[in-house]
């Protein structure tokens, strides 16, 4: 699953909360530092020299952004009104007219602005509260207090609540609201405080609560869900062992074989799910399993593919297929964690891609059965032995995965999946065809290719840093070097696989250590080659990588390590 960076804690969550992998919210660093906060380590002399970084843009002014196909929505003058249909939305053209002049305030609140980072040029009205500005006040959509005190924040939702907290923040929010609405917020980490909150400060938050998600945050659930739902996992098995031999005799019962995938209910994948072959493999992750509800499972040869979804009121629309970036070490020091996703024509066969669209419809079916509505994302496996699809996860909120899903083919035909969401909470009335989206949408699917890495530090650091590389758009130039073009707004721009986006997460003034979130890579080029192995990273991946991480510098601080109460885009959302 797919989360966000920066927004997730590493701990094991106390009160049986799921970790989620998705999403670029990158959660401190377990202090939140502001470059304006206390002084700057002194250098040292085994201090590494100063890379090479660009002259700092200035901010940008609004009225000179370069406005393309699609922007007309952000950059509506304040004339456009919202035309008032006097009967439900029909068709693609009136959803996009009715964003197009939309009135209400609607805001996507987080450590960073990753996961729905473009929107805005669909949606009037539409922008971002982060704690992280990776642009340094020069996006016109995006807003970030100017004062941060010292906070240790632990999770994702421990950042979201404190900006909604924040004066700065409220009087922003409140400061052009039309009469007769009310801020609409969304989110990818909130808990029960953060509905506390927003019904005090007048908000609504439009999202499925957070009893109801956190229940479907666990792995037992989800695979009770899909049983009744008919979109069944690998051949399992749910229940707990105390030993080995119980844990064998468990599985025997079900014929899973001696090869087994033991998961426990909550957490990120990466952390969560343990590799059993033999007594020792026991014997090492025990500790993590006895007491647990588990999910045994029998070990298969397959393939991820993340896929998200919406439930409206008019069907379930299913968004394209990406495989995912898992557990590559130049990107992340976690085993198995998330660290980014991939769309290419050949993601999966037509069939493949016809049956797991069924499946995450049932999926999605089963949830509104729940009373689950709105955006969700599942994982999917294919069997490469048997050709199944099984369900894996599901993760049900925004997700890393979206950063790519609202650029696709798909999404430009019609509208980002992220709309559909927003018509199911917002005041509107709307009868779609959604088989025939869905239909559109497959037949698109082959026609584009994006890749997105999250770039963690893997180094056994802490340091202060001194140098950081701007957000915007870089190329490779003649001699091969990935070198800064321009500023830029977000990827939507890119035409070709020599260019690439870069969001920074932390920069100068801010502190990076291991399991840090340096930032986000978006491009046109696949990252993965089957040429060394099965899904290793390209040669130009890991170019891109070097490459980014050759624009940071910094100094040792002698602090403790903070990685404990950090997470990031490692939170997928699992």
């Amino acid at each position: 699953m797919t989360n966000s960076p920066a927004d997730a804690s590493t701990s094991k969550p106390a009160a049986k909360k799921r970790v989620v992998k998705d999403a670029v919210a990158v959660p401190s660093t377990g202090r939140a530092v502001n470059s304006a906060e206390g002084p700057a380590p002194d250098a040292t002399a085994g201090a590494p020299p100063a890379a090479p970084a660009p002259t700092p843009a200035s901010a940008t002014d609004p009225a000179d952004v370069e406005v393309h196909v699609g922007t007309d929505a952000a950059y509506a003058g304040e004339e456009a009104e919202r035309v008032q249909i006097r009967r439900p939305l029909r068709n693609i053209s009136e959803v996009r007219h009715f964003f197009r002049t939309n009135i209400t305030p609607i805001y996507f609140i987080g450590a960073t602005p990753f996961n729905l980072l473009g929107l805005d040029r669909w949606v009037r009205n539409f922008s971002y509260i982060t704690y992280y500005d990776g642009w340094d006040g020069g996006h016109p959509r995006v807003f970030s207090p100017r004062y941060k005190p010292f906070v240790e924040f632990d999770s994702g939702e421990a950042i979201n609540n404190w900006l909604l907290l924040n004066a700065e923040v409220r009087a922003h929010m409140t400061s052009n609201v039309p009469h007769g609405e009310r801020p609409k917020v969304a989110m990818v980490f909130f808990d029960e405080e953060t509905e506390r909150i927003c019904r005090e400060l007048g908000y609504d938050l439009i999202l499925p609560s957070a009893d109801l998600r956190n229940q479907l945050d666990s792995k037992i659930e989800t695979t009770k869900l899909g049983n009744e739902a008919g979109a069944f996992s690998v051949p399992n098995v749910l229940t707990t062992a105390d030993t080995y031999a119980q844990l064998n005799s468990e599985a025997e019962r079900e014929n899973l074989g001696t090869d087994l995938v033991v998961q426990t209910p909550y957490g990120d994948s990466g952390k969560t799910t343990f590799f059993i072959a033999a007594e020792a493999d026991w014997n090492q992750h025990k500790h993590d399993i006895i007491g647990e509800q588990l999910k045994i499972m029998k070990r298969i040869n397959n393939t991820p593919v993340a896929v998200e979804a919406v439930i409206t009121s008019s069907g379930v629309v299913v968004g394209p297929f990406l495989t995912e970036l898992a557990g590559f070490a130049e990107l992340t020091p976690y085993k198995g964690g998330w660290c980014g996703n991939e769309m290419t024509p050949d993601v999966l066969t037509a069939d493949q891609r016809t049956r797991a669209r069924e499946l995450v419809r049932r999926m999605g079916e089963g949830l509104r059965k729940r009373g689950y509505r709105g955006f969700f994302e599942v994982d999917v496996l294919v069997d490469l032995d048997t050709d199944d699809v099984w369900l894996g996860e599901l993760n049900p909120r925004i997700s890393g995965a979206s950063a790519i899903t609202n650029v696709t083919a798909g999404a430009y035909a019609d509208v980002p999946l992220f709309l559909f969401h927003l018509l199911e909470y917002l005041d509107v009335e709307f009868d779609l065809d959604v088989d025939e989206i869905n239909e559109r949408w497959e037949e698109l699917s082959g026609a584009d290719e994006w890749s997105q890495m999250v770039i963690k530090e893997t180094a056994d650091i802490t340091e202060y840093i001194t140098h950081s590389p701007l957000t915007g758009q870089y190329y490779l130039d003649q001699y091969g070097t990935l070198t800064y073009k321009r500023a830029a707004l977000d990827w939507h721009p890119l035409q070709n696989g020599n260019e690439v986006f870069f969001l920074r997460i932390y920069g100068a003034g801010e502190y990076r250590w291991k399991g840090a979130d340096l930032g986000v890579l978006v491009t046109k080029n696949p990252l993965q080659t089957k040429a060394g192995g099965p899904n290793a990273l390209s040669i130009r991946a890991k170019h891109f990588i070097d490459s980014v991480r050759a624009m940071y510098a910094g100094v040792p601080v002698a602090a403790e390590d903070p990685s404990p109460a950090l997470g990031g885009p490692g939170a997928k959302g699992d």
